[in-house]
């Protein structure tokens, strides 16, 4: 891949984290506890895994998907 088309993707991803985090944002206060607790649980376990830079990307999705599924399905029925 080019180096321009790699640096525009960069760029395009850190604006879709900072559209991401200020759209999160504006929805906490509407937010259940209940739900802002399995978010928060939800998106720990992502981050505390990304943090290990040498956990393949692939890993950190396929792990963070398995336990995240169970706090998805009780969002979903609340």
């Amino acid at each position: 891949m080019s180096d321009w088309i790699s640096d525009d993707l960069d760029r395009q991803i850190a604006m879709t984290h900072e559209r991401f985090a200020q759209a999160m944002e504006k929805r906490l206060p509407a937010m259940r506890i209940e739900t802002k607790e399995r978010y928060f649980a939800t998106l720990s376990i992502l981050v505390s895994r990304l943090a290990d830079p040498e956990k393949p990307l692939r890993d950190v999705l396929h792990e963070t998907m398995v336990e995240a599924a169970a706090l998805i399905v009780q969002e979903l029925g609340s």
